[in-house]
């Protein structure tokens, strides 16, 4: 058990684009802020660099929407053509109504849109673009996580930020990790007073990317990159994939 942790955010890092390199950028912003990764950091990597890196980017311009799509558009009062690719990334409708629509995505998260975003995409030559989730999110820190390690053992997690049933607001979550136990399986210790704990686990990529989430922000922060230290941990590695609660353990869907 840890008892202090300190988070930094590194500073400078340019637009990302596609094709970039993001382990050597963030090390270049490490230099630059004269930071060094510490062997058992954490990095977090806010989703949005990682898909411009690795050129999840849609055309608008270039989607043509389904008579499917066109309905749900109708529905959801959208444009069709955003539909149509948040119903490509999209293996259920969740629900959905005016201005809202809460999809199961193809790797599991249920989750609004679809990861499908808008939000910081810059237009190209005058043309709406979207951004998708990367195709494999823990594949993509895994990479990260190999690059970085040139500097350090650490930890990686791709975070992005999701709405929670039954409360308002966004927080961030963990969509992809590497090098640490995504979940901490407490089942069977003893709690303070010796009683045997029977439903514990705990969401440890998502409370490290809530906490990263103070820091990189939802707006123009332009901290996309975080590095929290001080954390500890016994539990084997564990990807996000496999905190995806399986459909028989669902109540509500």
């Amino acid at each position: 058990m840890t008892a202090r942790l300190e988070l930094f955010a590194i500073p400078g890092l340019p637009m990302v684009q596609g094709g970039d390199d993001l382990p050597a950028l963030i090390l270049a912003g490490l230099d630059r802020a004269g930071q060094e990764l510490r062997d058992r950091d954490v990095v977090v990597v806010a989703q949005k660099i990682v898909s411009k890196a690795e050129r999840r980017v849609v055309d608008l311009a270039e989607v043509v929407a389904s008579p499917r799509a066109v309905a749900l558009a109708v529905e959801v009062g959208k444009d069709p053509r955003i539909v149509e690719v948040v119903l490509s990334e999209s293996v259920k409708v969740v629900r959905s109504r005016p201005n809202l629509m809460i999809m199961q995505h193809r790797l599991g998260f249920v989750m609004a849109n679809a990861g499908v975003d808008q939000s910081n995409v810059a237009e190209a030559d005058g043309q709406q673009r979207a951004l998708l989730l990367p195709l494999d999110p823990d594949g993509s820190a895994a990479a990260i996580r190999s690059a970085l390690a040139v500097r350090a053992d650490v930890g990686v997690v791709i975070s992005d930020s999701f709405g929670r049933p039954w409360r308002r607001g966004t927080a961030g979550v963990a969509i992809g990790s590497a090098g640490i136990p995504s979940v901490i399986d407490l089942r069977g210790q003893p709690d303070l007073f010796g009683r045997t704990l029977e439903v514990s686990i705990i969401g440890f990529a998502d409370e490290i990317a809530a906490a990263a989430s103070l820091l990189q922000g939802q707006a123009a922060e332009a901290q996309p990159v975080v590095v929290v230290r001080g954390l500890a941990w016994g539990a084997p590695n564990v990807p996000v994939a496999e905190m995806i609660r399986p459909p028989e353990e669902d109540l509500f869907r």
